[in-house]
């Protein structure tokens, strides 16, 4: 009887060691991340269950690459179903929320959002009880103190100012990627990030006859008209395309002078319009029907519509669709074989898991999609 005793006394002894080495294999363990602000903060990688995501681009870059069934809030501007809240963005395409736009409807909100909304606010993501926070808010003493307040790891993103392309955003991709376990997710999205631009830069490598190129009404916390552009376009560069404006000093998106465009008119042997800004340009153009009679594009009838790319921040999937549109539309002959709307149902599908070119077309500041305008009856 005493050695049943002893027995089962160790081998119940065994069974706990056992269970605890299990316990401690298996148990998540904590490590420190830095994040794209430089803050240094402890987290729990794949142990998220209840997300939070703040800030214009947040969500966006989160639903690239992460699980939307984890999240337990969602900033109003992203949510269709409200009618109190910021709808500026509501007619231009922004194709995360095309794509999960029903599951964000049925999220409580974490905040108001939008451009005119620049602050987190921490009492409505703590009744959302994240257990972390996604932030585009790059104030490190804001997220310090938000971090501090709720309780849970605030981790923040960025862009930065060549978008896709840009090697913050491969590094918000690739941070997301370790804090939810989806590494080979964000891996494999930038890889054909990568693979798409080399492919457009191949193709142009050899090209010497370049025209040149005007891309109008890039939009910068807002829409703009004819006159706002930029030198350093990053499609335009990918795309080897010959920037009209280049060499003039500017700094990111702004407006040239009318002077400065009249001046430039003749060297506009194509011209590229953001779609965001045709409800801009429209009234200008019904009270001066005489304002694009300089540009050479628009004599010609070579005005190309891009779809838009920033609403509430970067469309980084319509970025990249633009670029095959630009060097598409620029050299004809080179792509002959892309056919927009394939190249838009590619590229949305590797980036939310569905072709969306045909709801991207369709919202009513799409104007139908990539095309041709026709200078003669597109703004009557």
């Amino acid at each position: 009887m005493k050695k049943l005793i002893a027995f089962v006394l160790v081998l119940g002894c065994l069974l706990s060691l056992a269970a605890c080495g299990e316990e401690t294999k298996t148990a998540p363990k904590g490590t420190t991340v830095t994040d794209m602000i430089g803050r240094q903060v402890e987290v729990v990688p794949g142990s998220y269950k209840r997300v939070v995501c703040v800030g214009a681009g947040a969500l966006r870059m989160y639903s690239y690459v992460c699980d939307v069934a984890l999240l337990c809030g969602v900033e109003d501007i992203d949510n269709p179903t409200l009618t109190e809240r910021p709808q500026m963005f509501d007619s231009v395409a922004r194709p995360y929320v095309l794509a999960y736009g029903e599951a964000f409807s049925k999220l409580p909100s974490c905040g108001v959002g939008g451009p005119m909304a620049q602050a987190a606010e921490a009492e409505k993501i703590l009744l959302c009880q994240p257990d972390i926070v996604i932030s585009e808010f790059e104030d490190v003493q804001k997220a310090d103190a938000l971090q501090e307040q709720l309780g849970v790891p605030v981790i923040t993103l960025r862009s930065g100012p060549n978008g896709v392309f840009d090697p913050a955003f491969a590094g918000s991709l690739t941070l997301l990627g370790q804090l939810f376990g989806t590494e080979a997710r964000a891996e494999a999205l930038l890889s054909f990030v990568e693979s798409e631009k080399a492919a457009i830069s191949a193709a142009v490598a050899d090209i010497s006859e370049k025209p040149g190129v005007y891309v109008a009404g890039l939009g910068n916390w807002g829409t703009a008209d004819h006159l706002t552009t930029a030198e350093n376009y990053i499609s335009f560069t990918v795309a080897g395309v010959r920037n009209v404006v280049q060499g003039l000093g500017m700094d990111g998106v702004g407006p040239i002078e009318e002077e400065k465009f009249v001046e430039l008119g003749e060297q506009m042997d194509i011209m590229i319009l953001d779609a965001a800004a045709v409800k801009n340009i429209k009234p200008l153009y019904a009270q001066d029907p005489a304002m694009f009679d300089t540009c050479k594009a628009w004599q010609n009838g070579e005005v190309y519509l891009e779809m838009a790319y920033n609403a509430y921040y970067t469309n980084y999937e319509i970025t990249l669709i633009n670029t095959w549109f630009i060097a598409k539309t620029v050299y004809p002959e080179a792509f002959g074989d892309i056919d927009m709307t394939a190249k838009t149902n590619e590229v949305t599908k590797m980036f939310l898991g569905q072709e969306l070119a045909e709801k991207i077309f369709a919202c009513p500041s799409s104007f139908g999609g990539y095309q041709k305008i026709d200078t003669e009856t597109f703004f009557n």
